[in-house]
């Protein structure tokens, strides 16, 4: 399985996601820069520029039209994909960690940093003709920070993950959170939904991912390894998932690749067993991310470079034996 290495960023990838259709690959990074490839080949299409600190969020909507990110500057910003040209821009009381488009594309929601004397907050916008207004709902947050979001279905749940390892639910139609569970005890990294967006998977620095049910938040699948999992994704085709992570930065030494320290870890959905790594990074994993059609998928890390994996034809044919 031989990658293609997109090289475009000069400081550590902190996201990466693909389009609808999986023919473009979109990447944020500490560097302030945004990139479009072009999944297939790895060709740079082109950047979003704009932003003055290091880009946390990033999604695109359902028909690739629009981009949203958010940054450590203080603003999220809205995009056109086609031109690469800035529709709107908001001003924050702090960092905006998160950035997340609703299924339907016409809401936006991102959350922002306590820092600053700010506390943490939600804040849902509309973006329906082309422009970013005034967010339209607030959603306050207790203690911790939120460090990842979701849509639920038909744009009516509201999933938050926190630095201290908590799940909340919001039903947005009552503006009042419904549901909040603890299973991690650590920092959520990353929240991936499945293609049918009836599960999501969990990336936390307690050193496993876990597997959820997007309505009731029942934790049904636990995966655990050695090392802060940074991020997660689910395969739209198998019952496998990915986990990705590492040491942080200033723990890393110049033995930890050859320990096996930066794999992707490939686990059965089901069976919660491991069964692949793919190496190839030179620091930790930050974002990982499965193509649509579930042939290839893409890895951010901290050296900085995008990782296009397309799999081997033993990964397609290949049937997990559960026995008799």
């Amino acid at each position: 399985m031989k990658p293609i290495i997109l090289q475009g960023h000069e400081r550590s990838i902190t996201k990466i996601v693909y389009n609808r259709e999986g023919d473009l690959l979109f990447s944020s990074a500490k560097d302030k820069t945004i990139n479009v490839w072009f999944s297939l080949n790895g060709e740079r299409l082109g950047t979003f520029d704009g932003h003055n600190g290091a880009v946390w969020g990033i999604d695109v909507d359902w028909q690739t039209t629009k981009l949203v990110s958010g940054g450590a500057d203080n603003t999220i910003r809205l995009w056109d994909c086609l031109t690469g040209v800035e529709l709107g821009c908001l001003s924050t009381q702090s960092a905006v960690r998160t950035s997340k488009f609703s299924y339907s594309g016409t809401s936006i929601a991102y959350s922002t940093d306590a820092a600053l004397k700010q506390n943490c907050e939600i804040f849902l916008g509309d973006v329906r003709g082309d422009n970013l207004r005034n967010p339209y709902m607030t959603l306050p947050v207790r203690d911790s920070k939120v460090t990842a979001l979701l849509w639920g279905e038909v744009d009516e749940l509201l999933i938050a993950g926190f630095e201290n390892g908590e799940i909340s639910q919001w039903d947005l139609r009552m503006a009042k959170e419904v549901n909040n569970i603890c299973e991690h005890n650590n920092s959520i990294n990353d929240m991936q939904t499945s293609k049918d967006g009836t599960l999501f998977v969990t990336a936390s620095k307690d050193n496993t991912a876990k597997l959820f049910d997007i309505d009731t938040l029942e934790c049904l699948k636990c995966y655990k390894t050695e090392r802060p999992v940074n991020s997660a994704a689910l395969s739209p085709v198998y019952e496998h998932v990915v986990l990705g992570g590492g040491q942080e930065a200033r723990d890393v030494t110049t033995t930890s690749t050859r320990a096996g320290k930066f794999d992707a870890r490939f686990f059965h959905l089901i069976f919660e067993e491991e069964f692949g790594r793919v190496k190839g990074h030179f620091g930790p994993i930050n974002s990982l991310a499965f193509h649509p059609d579930g042939k290839s998928f893409s890895s951010g890390g901290e050296d900085g470079f995008v990782r296009v994996h397309t799999f081997d034809q033993s990964y397609l044919d290949y049937r997990f034996d559960v026995g008799s």
